[in-house]
């Protein structure tokens, strides 16, 4: 099973491949503009990213993001998703925040697992329980329609709350679990290292989610080091999240370890280099992704 999609909605109208061929339509193009602005309120986040792509758009997305929100029951990241006319700067489109959000998020992912990823790749790990984990479940079924998925969360009961409807396999350990994976998937608020560079083994690859905070990571310098390591964005990553910036302090990597980004896509440098290689890419969301996913949402919406 995947998460349903309600009949009637604009999801309705979306596909993953649909996705993947604007984001490589989109990086074929100028690369943007872009800006964030970041407040903080101890644990809480309000991120509020603008673009412009020249040929496509602008956009300005403003998140807040609330980790207690889920002890409310309520999602812990909310937000608006505004669209302007390329040409006129006028206002295009006011786009659900959530509907961009899980498409830009998942696809970011999905796009560098469908260029690093082996292409037998059957066992997936979900390391985080929330909604991207969810999402994420949806998106590589669509390109590894055969695939195995364990998942683990430092709650278990949030890992079975998740896993039973979707018919998944709970990993109550976590350094077992690792080997045991082709794809390995984090998607967390993890401000400390959780999977170890030691428990990786040749031909696996790693879609690094959830840190997007200077004081964030999810994986450690170990694990950094040993893969060839890509980003969907240099611009977006090197300089602004911790996963990159603290093994570029420790000097654990320099800005060279980075082979690429998907603005290498049309080179053929964003792939896979040889079958015993581990692979990492850094998933950083940009807000040129959200607006090549708004864009890509619009369209369909408009062509239904």
């Amino acid at each position: 099973m995947t998460p349903e999609i309600v009949p009637g909605s604009a999801e309705e109208l979306l596909s993953w491949q649909g996705l993947l061929q604007a984001f490589e339509a989109g990086h074929r193009l100028p690369q943007p503009d872009i800006k964030d602005l970041f407040c903080y309120r101890g644990p809480d986040t309000i991120l509020d990213r603008a673009t412009w792509i020249d040929g496509l758009g602008a956009l300005v997305k403003v998140a807040t993001v609330v980790p207690g929100n889920g002890a409310r029951g309520k999602p812990t990241v909310n937000g608006a998703v505004t669209l302007y006319d390329d040409v006129t700067g006028e206002l295009s489109a006011l786009v659900d925040f959530h509907l961009v959000t899980k498409w830009k998020t998942a696809g970011d992912s999905l796009l560098a697992a469908s260029k690093l990823a082996r292409k037998d790749s059957r066992k997936i790990l979900l390391v985080g329980a929330g909604a991207v984990a969810r999402s994420m479940v949806q998106a590589y079924r669509s390109i590894f329609s055969d695939a195995e998925f364990r998942i683990w969360s430092r709650s278990v009961a949030s890992a079975r709350q998740m896993a039973e409807p979707l018919g998944l396999e709970l990993a109550p350990d976590l350094e077992q679990a690792v080997p045991w994976a082709d794809i390995i998937c984090t998607c967390t608020m993890a401000t400390e290292p959780l999977v170890k560079g030691d428990w990786l083994q040749p031909g696996q690859h790693l879609d690094l989610i959830g840190a997007y905070r200077p004081d964030m990571r999810e994986v450690d310098d170990a694990a950094i080091a040993r893969a060839d390591l890509y980003v969907d964005a240099r611009a977006t990553t090197i300089h602004h999240i911790g996963e990159i910036m603290k093994p570029l302090k420790s000097g654990a990597i320099s800005e060279a370890s980075i082979l690429a980004d998907f603005y290498d896509i049309p080179s053929g440098a964003f792939a896979r280099r040889s079958d015993q290689a581990i692979t990492i890419a850094k998933n950083g969301g940009g807000a040129h992704l959200d607006l090549m996913t708004a864009d890509y949402i619009l369209r369909r919406w408009q062509a239904r």
